[in-house]
């Protein structure tokens, strides 16, 4: 490959591991040979210019049509556990208590490096599960009624150093099963927490048993015979799913394709109620055939859904076995990775933390990357965690990427800059992924999520620059990230959008005729003071959710934004949501909070709505324009 500038003196920089390049790194003089699998970048530089945009490109070198053949009953390593029902409930019991005493307390396995998977096989099971951190519990079944729990699956404020809140309970997620509940089964979460295909025979608590906070949570694909009750969630979304009834809400409950949602009132309740999902297609998920080989199943896409995929009989759909799926577990790097890629495997990536030394590249279309029990991608020396190319059918499910301490220029990219292509008919989906900077280590990333393809879907992300964590780990100046999602694609839909504290705009959204359903952020606390945080000349703070001047279709449903600069309590944000004033870029039930009254939020949307107060109530807009 070649490189050219057309600026005469200028000179050509490069790298070809996916990471990017400075006046430091290797001098272009000659072609290029590439003969493995690559992404080189190069800038241009020249004394007195700025250094260029950098130019990226990726080489797959030797793809062949399909996977070399996997195992379908592969060893997926020490941290998937796998239950029978032909074990004994003491058996079980006492291992799921032993992985839970390991994850539990907020202190000490917040931000460890234990994950886990918690894995049961068709049958019957009296156990009661407590989930901790960084842990995935899930039925093996095709349907969620192939594995049924007599007992809980539960997250509570299970510590006393949690003073009885939920808010900071990360990292854990409930699927594929159903759970008959002595007196319900209690769901207390935050952020990253997800509750998909469950069958919940009996009512649902999604608040901790002292009545303490919850900050805000996600449930699809769900049955719920009784009452789900949030009670004292924040914020809550819950889509494609059916309740028997519903009670609750303190600021903004949402719901799409909900049967037996309540109304659509808010604020007061404040209740945000669309009939149907636009689009949406459920996560792919591990489970074993009757001949007790694994596969994956692939949900169907769904539009204008309502109810649970399932609801009528088995989810719609194909699968593919597991000899189509290479298995990331321990000693595998970002070679052995990208090697797997560029053969034609989907990746199935096992709990455990894998530092990547070059960008991952998905580059095959309907390529299948799905992770159990958080594993964790840390992108070294400044590389990019995950590129995928602009094809058809990328999924994206269940995978944790933090920062690393040298800083990244995004950690996962959907498709190049300039993508065109239409995607409607299959799109990539990028569900249950997490980003984290800071809190774990001092980890640093301008961008955490850039979408340039059209027609993605972003079905429940949560990125977070940390507020909190390890010593040495956040602060303003140490855990630095700008944004944490760019949409420059057409025809985006987010449902279920977590986006808290970055450091300019948290959501940047170009791309028109986009759709947001469910948005929950906190500015970032620690802003030292008002002259370090202006978007613009006399323009206070960075709105939180921005939509570019060029956008004339847009809309929005069911978004909160808060506020709480305990740094600097004289900090204001000028405004939340910042909107092209034109008929088709429209916002729906959306609120400003400040928490404590700690800062000011002036306007919820452009110039609309009232100031912040100073008790913790919200700013409500029901419509703009």
């Amino acid at each position: 490959m070649t490189l050219a500038d057309a600026t005469a003196g200028a000179s050509i920089r490069y790298t070809r591991d996916g990471s990017t390049p400075t006046a430091a790194s290797t001098p272009y003089s000659a072609p290029i040979s590439v003969t493995a699998t690559a992404t080189i970048k190069a800038i241009a530089i020249k004394s007195g210019l700025a250094d260029s945009a950098v130019a990226s490109a990726t080489y797959t070198i030797g793809a062949s049509a399909s996977c070399p053949t996997q195992s379908d009953t592969p060893n997926f390593g020490p941290n998937v556990h796998i239950y029978d029902p032909s074990m004994s409930s003491a058996t079980i019991q006492a291992q799921l208590d032993a992985q839970f005493a390991q994850m539990k307390d907020t202190a000490s396995a917040q931000f460890s490096e234990n994950r886990v998977a918690q894995l049961f096989k068709p049958g019957t099971y009296a156990v009661d599960d407590n989930v901790g951190y960084y842990t995935s519990v899930a039925g093996l079944g095709q349907n969620p009624g192939d594995v049924t729990i007599n007992g809980h699956v539960t997250v509570d404020a299970f510590n006393a150093s949690d003073a009885g809140n939920a808010t900071q309970n990360f990292w854990r997620s409930a699927e594929n099963l159903a759970i008959n509940p002595v007196g319900g089964n209690r769901w207390a979460v935050a952020q990253a927490a997800p509750f998909r295909r469950i069958d919940v025979r009996g009512d649902l608590q999604l608040y901790p048993a002292s009545y303490g906070w919850a900050s805000g949570g996600y449930i699809a694909d769900t049955k719920v015979s009784g009452q789900a009750a949030s009670i004292s969630q924040q914020q809550w979304y819950t889509r494609d799913s059916n309740v028997g009834s519903w009670a609750g809400g303190v600021w903004n409950m949402v719901f799409s394709g909900t049967a037996g949602a309540p109304a659509n009132t808010f604020p007061n309740p404040p209740e945000t109620t669309l009939a149907t999902t636009p689009v949406s297609r459920d996560v792919p998920y591990l489970y074993v055939d009757g001949a007790g080989k694994y596969r994956v199943f692939l949900p169907s896409l769904r539009t204008n859904a309502s109810g649970a995929s399932w609801a009528n009989g088995s989810t719609p759909g194909t699968s593919q076995p597991m000899s189509q799926f290479y298995v990331v577990k321990a000693g595998d790097t970002a070679a052995t990775i990208n090697n797997a890629l560029s053969q034609g495997c989907n990746l199935f990536v096992t709990p455990g933390v894998y530092h990547l030394n070059q960008t991952l590249n998905i580059t095959r279309p309907n390529t299948v990357v799905l992770g159990i029990g958080y594993p964790t991608f840390v992108p070294d020396n400044g590389v990019n965690a995950i590129q995928v190319a602009d094809v058809d059918g990328v999924r994206l499910k269940g995978l944790l990427i933090d920062a690393g301490t040298t800083n990244s220029a995004a950690l996962l990219t959907v498709g190049p800059s300039g993508s065109s292509a239409s995607h409607a008919g299959n799109p990539t989906t990028i569900q249950d992924v997490f980003f984290r900077i800071g809190g774990q280590i001092a980890g640093k990333a301008t961008t955490s999520l850039i979408v340039n393809s059209n027609n993605v879907i972003i079905d429940h992300i949560w990125a977070w620059r940390a507020d909190h964590g390890t010593a040495g780990t956040f602060g303003w100046t140490t855990n630095t990230a700008d944004t944490g999602v760019i949409v420059n694609g057409g025809s985006v839909l987010a449902t279920g959008l977590f986006v808290e504290h970055y450091q300019k705009h948290e959501v940047v959204w170009n791309g028109q005729n986009g759709k947001t359903i469910f948005f929950q952020n906190e500015m970032p606390y620690d802003v030292p003071n008002q002259g370090a945080w202006m978007s613009a000349a006399g323009v206070n703070g960075y709105a939180a959710y921005k939509v570019g001047a060029g956008v004339t279709t847009h809309e929005a449903w069911g978004l909160g934004s808060y506020c709480y600069f305990n740094v600097n309590p004289a900090v204001n944000s000028y405004h939340a949501f910042e909107v092209p004033n034109t008929p088709g870029v429209k916002f729906h039930n959306a609120l400003t909070v400040s928490l404590g009254g700690v800062g000011t939020i002036t306007h919820v949307i452009n110039d609309v709505g009232a100031v912040t107060a100073s008790n913790t109530t919200p700013s409500n807009v029901v419509a703009y324009p």
